[in-house]
């Protein structure tokens, strides 16, 4: 049975990884775009229904659309697994680094994304509505001093970092 992780990366039963041997490479598969969880879930029942799939791994990166990282023994793996599936654009193309597959799959919180100056909105509390400019940003108590620009006089306030959207960047 498939594993998912809070990455979004889904693992195949250690049955399907058991196969070892040779050099594994992390391939990119397009996609139609927000397919991409429907090709992963086509791709991990074909893969566990062959013997020795030689697929590993599949990644569905948060943040990009219409691609898919697979952990495979080779192009011709993929390529023989990917025939019918519905929703594959071509076949597999180039192949990436596991620093850039950990790069693409590292969640990040969005208040690690502010800075001062940035434009927010207050999405809840009192301020709910508000647009605000970032004074200073707290990523270890997760908490946003901002100034408000929509007031008849200069607020400041201490906000959660949950509590703000990014509007424009400084």
């Amino acid at each position: 049975m498939p594993e998912e992780d809070s990455k979004g990366e889904v693992r195949l039963s250690s049955s399907a990884s058991a196969g070892g041997g040779g050099h594994l490479k992390y391939l990119v598969l397009r996609t139609t775009v927000n397919q991409e969880v429907n090709v992963a879930l086509m791709l991990e029942s074909i893969a566990s229904s062959v013997k020795e799939s030689g697929l590993y791994s599949i990644i569905v990166p948060p943040e990009i659309k219409g691609y898919i990282i697979l952990e495979a023994r080779g192009l011709h793996v993929v390529n023989r697994l990917i025939r019918d599936i519905k929703h594959v654009k071509g076949s597999a193309i180039g192949s990436l680094k596991e620093e850039e597959v950990e790069r693409l799959i590292k969640v990040v919180s969005p208040i690690e994304k502010l800075k001062p100056g940035d434009i927010v909105e207050v999405v809840s509390g009192p301020f709910k509505g508000l647009k605000a400019r970032v004074l200073s940003v707290d990523t270890q108590k997760n908490v946003v001093t901002v100034r408000m620009l929509e007031a008849s006089y200069s607020m400041e306030a201490a906000l959660p970092g949950d509590d703000v959207r990014p509007i424009k960047r400084k």
